[in-house]
């Protein structure tokens, strides 16, 4: 019997594949505990919809991505913070800061997760950090520690 897998099973599958399960083993369990529907015209329909639905979602989120990748080649995001006479910095400069300091100067939120930043800055300068727009899609963003 065909089904469509409501939920990632551990050894089956995973969720919204349709797989080939034996009659019983559907009946019996993939359907009294909601784990699975049958593959229906009904059903599959749904499914279609909602994997086209996903993939625009996906295609919106990209162009996005791509908007904002041209916005950062024009922008420097300048942070200020206390320096030692040698241009060593009190602490650091995290990804938190840097993405508060382009919200604030910008107006462009990117969540701290999204910056790559190996280790924080620790010295006054320029810096080239990487963030992760989207998959495959990666940018330069100029950073500025000023004292």
């Amino acid at each position: 019997m065909k089904v469509i897998l409501l939920d990632n099973i551990k050894g089956v599958g995973k969720k919204d594949e349709i797989i080939n399960a034996s009659d019983g083993y559907a009946r019996n369990f993939l359907f009294p505990k909601k784990l699975a529907v049958e593959a229906n015209a009904e059903n599959l329909g749904k499914l279609k919809n909602k994997q086209a639905s996903a993939q625009h979602k996906k295609d919106v989120e990209k162009e996005k991505a791509e908007e904002i990748a041209k916005k950062f080649k024009d922008i420097i995001v300048t942070i200020k913070v206390k320096a030692g006479d040698n241009g060593r910095i009190f602490g650091g400069v995290t990804a938190k800061e840097i993405s508060e300091s382009l919200k604030e100067q910008f107006n462009i939120e990117i969540d701290k997760k999204k910056i790559v930043l190996n280790e924080t800055i620790k010295n006054l300068g320029v810096f080239n950090v990487p963030i992760k727009l989207f998959e495959g899609i990666t940018e330069n963003l100029k950073v500025k520690v000023v004292s």
